[in-house]
């Protein structure tokens, strides 16, 4: 697939509102990279070298514990821009990347991001709104992680989907959007727990199960639960 860098910077909410010819300046500063599915594109301490930008595909950004347990942090799609933090504060990438898809990624090297926010403040002004929900979205990460169980955790993933899932006489349909290992690092968990958790709930007639294609049944019973305290299995 042919990328238009222009078309991609021009979708992009940090660059959304520049001209045509300033965002031609900036094209003029990218660097355009492709990954392969699991290609890491950066590690969790490696020096900070610049701003990526998705154009395709999707990037996993991740830590690892000393185990070897993966926290998925977020899940970056086209348009999204991500390591804006340690492009100014001269740290080293805080947590890893790595192409959960085959995807192309738009780079723009720390010095040359710096120089056109300089020239541009209107630019770095949107980095802060973006650094200051991308801060809410963590700290709501740790809330759950902290006080939810497990359970509760997959419950709430499973009514956001269920809000944008298709209404049917059997329930509402959804697609899980990515491998039970994938989502077991999103919600802190492991793999086996997680199937667990879609076992149960599926038997207490909650949901159907049909590998990730699954029916929410009983979508007001799975609100109830989303509050309810479910110590055990977290």
């Amino acid at each position: 697939m042919k990328v238009h860098v222009e078309d991609v910077l021009r979708n992009t909410p940090l660059f959304a509102n520049l001209t045509a010819k300033e965002i031609h300046a900036l094209a003029a500063r990218v660097t355009l990279r492709h990954f392969q599915r699991g290609e890491l594109l950066f590690a969790e301490g490696d020096r900070c070298a610049g701003l990526f930008i998705v154009a395709s595909g999707k990037i996993r950004i991740f830590k690892l514990s000393a185990s070897g347990r993966e926290q998925v942090l977020a899940i970056e799609g086209p348009g999204s821009s991500f390591a804006e933090i340690p492009v100014f504060d001269g740290g080293n990438y805080p947590a890893a990347a790595s192409a959960m898809e085959d995807a192309d990624v738009l780079f723009i090297a720390r010095k040359d991001f710096q120089n056109y926010c300089r020239e541009h403040p209107e630019v770095a002004l949107k980095v802060i709104a973006v650094t200051g929900a991308r801060l809410r979205r963590l700290v709501a990460i740790i809330e759950e992680l902290s006080f939810a169980t497990v359970r509760q955790r997959l419950i709430a993933l499973l009514l956001r989907l269920a809000e944008a899932g298709l209404r049917s006489a059997e329930g509402v349909r959804i697609e899980l959007p990515a491998s039970h290992q994938e989502l077991a690092s999103e919600l802190g968990t492991v793999r086996e727990l997680l199937s667990r958790n879609l076992s149960r709930l599926q038997a207490e007639g909650y949901i159907e199960v049909d590998g990730r294609r699954i029916v929410v049944k009983d979508l007001a019973g799975l609100k109830r639960e989303q509050s309810a305290e479910e110590p055990e299995g977290r």
